[in-house]
């Protein structure tokens, strides 16, 4: 039985990015449902049918749901383990682990002011000093790994992998947002936009027409 992935709109939903692209990108087959998000009741009751938290994104493995994204890349890493989502080395996967878990419950600042939405033009906006902080600590963190382990490929731990996929978003962010970054930093985000991947989610959610006026106001 195949794996069922239920997401909000790609324009919008940074959270549901995260674990499709972990899948996509390491040939791990699943069915996309896709529910726009705060359209109405009608749709909220879709994503209650799948868990009853009511939010996206949900992985379905038959009887078993996952309804986190990095509970569902972990899944998958123990379900999948062919695909390396995370490092083989011990240290390296602690490693990716914690930085991982970092995003997943840190950047409230950055999240907040710099939504993710694919259709924005192009452009700086003015940013508080709390979401300035949590930009340099985002560089840090991918300059870091890259010194550390670009001797094994271009990507935070070397190839692909749930670090990377955890840290999606916020290269659409930085593009998005006219962030200035460092030189390193800068090729980390080309490979990460040269995905084939990220480049079809990309595509995806230009190609939405759904706008959502909450995530439109800045």
């Amino acid at each position: 039985m195949a794996l069922t992935l239920v997401i909000g709109n790609k324009n919008y939903s940074s959270w549901s990015m995260r674990p499709w692209l972990a899948l996509k990108a390491r040939n791990i087959a699943f069915d996309e449902v896709i529910i726009p998000l705060y359209t109405g009741d009608a749709d909220k009751q879709r994503i209650l049918e799948f868990t009853r938290s009511g939010k996206v994104p949900v992985l379905v493995d038959g009887d078993i749901t996952i309804w986190d994204s990095l509970a569902i890349i972990e899944y998958a890493a123990e379900r999948f383990p062919e695909a390396h989502l995370w490092p083989k080395d011990a240290a390296s996967r602690a490693h990716a682990r914690s930085v991982s878990a970092e995003m997943h419950s840190g950047f409230a600042a950055l999240r907040d002011e710099c939504g993710m939405n694919l259709h924005r033009p192009v452009g700086a906006k003015a940013l508080s000093a709390a979401a300035l902080a949590d930009i340099a600590r985002i560089q840090e963190i991918w300059s870091k790994c890259r010194a550390r382990y670009g001797k094994l490929g271009p990507y935070l731990f070397g190839a692909f992998g749930a670090a990377d996929a955890m840290y999606a978003p916020v290269v659409h962010r930085f593009r998005t947002y006219a962030i200035g970054v460092a030189p390193d930093v800068r090729d980390y985000m080309d490979t990460m936009m040269a995905l084939p991947a990220f480049q079809q989610w990309t595509r995806a959610g230009l190609a939405e027409t759904l706008v959502i006026e909450k995530y439109e106001v800045e």
